[in-house]
């Protein structure tokens, strides 16, 4: 059953409750409140199931609403979500198809992302490259992680440092130490690394991403792009399907 019943119902009530003309002389005939209410609400207990499907209705529009917003946006900051030289990526750098990804080092999500993530180059021929854009959103020792991620970058060591700071089981290793413990594990300058960390540039280049994420309306990590399609959270399956048809031009 479709929800029409329903607003048929609440549409012919309307009409019984504003004033109309009436045959002859007779007095304008309206509805009370209460007889109005009490006539949707038998009509909602014998038909529960239209609850049900105004909500679908309402969750189909508000997917469909969001979405539009999130294609605008994408629209408005294209070259800043695609295609900036400072960009940290894997795959070739002229694949056909980008994939970004706004993490923070501290969402267990991107945790579990990351295998899929770093497979995609591979896993589709290398038609794919995949762009990283720092997003702590949890603040704190994230923000140091990021900082510390894009200056290893300097030293051409991010991915490797990257890869490192997901790794970490628990988010209580991620502390100041550890971070330079494993900067020195992939061997970077650890002392070129804490120096760049504190550089102006450095700052807003992590800036830059967050406000980005900002514009796009981004609220949670994970975050995927791919050309017109945004997809939150650790949706693998949604990520390949849109890798998919944008490889179909």
């Amino acid at each position: 059953m479709m929800i029409r019943p329903l607003l048929a119902t609440t549409a012919v009530a309307m009409v019984a409750m504003t004033p109309a003309c009436a045959e002859g002389n007779k007095a304008p005939v309206t509805m009370e409140r209460a007889e109005l209410e009490t006539i949707i609400h038998e009509y909602i207990v014998t038909h529960p199931e239209v609850i049900e499907e105004a909500i679908i209705a309402l969750n189909a529009r508000d997917r469909a609403e969001a979405a539009k917003a999130a294609q605008e946006a994408i629209s408005q900051n294209k070259d800043k979500l695609y295609s900036l030289d400072t960009d940290h990526f894997i795959g070739p750098a002229d694949a056909p198809v980008t994939v970004v990804e706004f993490f923070d080092y501290r969402c267990g999500y991107c945790k579990r992302s990351l295998p899929f993530v770093q497979a995609l180059p591979e896993e589709f021929d290398n038609k794919v490259r995949v762009v990283f854009k720092e997003y702590p959103i949890f603040g704190g020792i994230s923000e140091t992680a990021a900082l510390a991620a894009l200056a290893a970058g300097k030293q051409d060591k991010y991915y490797d440092m990257h890869a490192a700071l997901m790794n970490l089981k628990s988010n209580d290793q991620l502390t100041e130490a550890k971070i330079d413990e494993l900067a020195e594990e992939i061997g970077v300058d650890v002392r070129k690394m804490r120096a760049d960390m504190q550089s102006v540039a450095l700052k807003k280049q992590l800036d830059d991403m967050q406000r980005l994420g900002h514009a796009l309306n981004l609220d949670g990590t994970p975050g995927f792009y791919i050309g017109d399609t945004a997809i939150g959270g650790a949706d693998e399956q949604g990520v390949k399907n849109a890798i998919k048809e944008a490889l179909k031009g």
